[in-house]
């Protein structure tokens, strides 16, 4: 029987096994890049780029590193990064053929790889006591998305819902940076290069999806600016963040097979799935993912019942 690893129960953050796959194989343990070399070729990176971590610390693009089992880097994320790295070298078109799971397994690596750094700083700081005071919420929500991710090198089947939402867009402008960004705690990630963008929430049962889906049925196969992508990615961030719910699973292994069953998300809870909607809030969000542009919250939410959009039709959440 296969035995879904779990590195939360014990705080396996120590670079000694497979972020992955623990020690379900028996092959040496490599370090690989969190930020591909592919990717930071394509994006014309030297890998000297540098990142602050949430302990304040800076970091290069190329110092952060992940372990990862010979064995499954050769056999499994290998082939998954060589789809990625063809599905982004070939932009929008190329991406919106491909597998949607393969996609999320590739960002929930990317993001994962952040969680497993983070982690391993956190303990580093503790003294190496083998423990970490944190939230069970946050671990339950971070040992989810770990366990959907061994579906990469193991038969994993997502019974009734699939445990995300992604959200891929054509950009109009052909030749768009590379950039990306992540807020850990909810799990959310969006990054936009040469001619498209991707937003997802990796932890919601597609939950974020639908409360933006009046704006993703207006805006659905048409090419966005970039104020519009950074608008629709503000609106995601904002609305995780205001998602009141830990989505839960049922696992059984049977035969090799991983079968995965979300719980309903309402439960037997009487409250919506997202608290309220406050457009002086979101106004902040905004204005933060504005920044290129030099859009102030003061311009922003100039008419407080109805802040600035980029789209023909905001179609915002309505407020209290």
């Amino acid at each position: 029987m296969q035995l879904i690893y779990q590195p939360f129960k014990n705080f396996d953050f120590y670079y000694r096994n497979c972020f992955l796959s623990g020690e379900t194989f028996h092959t040496p343990v490599v370090q690989v890049p969190v930020i591909p070399q592919w990717l930071m070729q394509q994006a014309g990176l030297t890998g000297d780029e540098a990142i602050k971590l949430l302990d304040e610390s800076i970091r290069s693009y190329r110092s952060l590193q992940i372990p990862v089992n010979t064995e499954v880097n050769e056999s499994f994320l290998d082939p998954l990064e060589a789809e990625i790295e063809a599905a982004f070298a070939g932009g929008y078109d190329t991406l919106k053929a491909l597998d949607e799971r393969k996609l999320f397994h590739w960002l929930g690596k990317f993001i994962y790889g952040f969680v497993y750094i983070e982690m391993h700083a956190a303990l580093r700081q503790n003294g190496g006591a083998g423990q970490l005071n944190m939230s069970q919420s946050l671990m339950m929500k971070f040992g989810n998305l770990h366990t959907h991710l061994q579906g990469i090198y193991t038969d994993l089947v997502f019974e009734n819902v699939n445990p995300w939402s992604i959200v891929l867009t054509e950009l109009e402008e052909q030749d768009t940076p590379f950039s990306f960004r992540d807020e850990i705690n909810t799990l959310t990630f969006s990054l936009r290069f040469k001619n498209f963008g991707i937003v997802a929430c990796l932890q919601d049962n597609g939950a974020n999806r639908k409360y933006h889906d009046t704006l993703l049925e207006e805006i659905k196969n048409r090419p966005l600016s970039l104020q519009q992508f950074e608008e629709l990615c503000a609106r995601f961030y904002y609305s995780a963040y205001l998602f009141n719910r830990l989505p839960d699973y049922t696992i059984v292994t049977l035969n090799g097979t991983t079968y995965i069953e979300a719980m309903p998300l309402r439960g037997a809870s009487a409250k919506p799935l997202f608290d309220h909607w406050q457009h002086k809030t979101y106004g902040q969000v905004l204005e933060n993912f504005w920044k290129p542009w030099g859009l102030t919250l003061f311009e922003i939410i100039k008419n407080p019942e109805a802040p600035m959009s980029f789209f023909d039709d905001p179609a915002l959440p309505l407020t209290e």
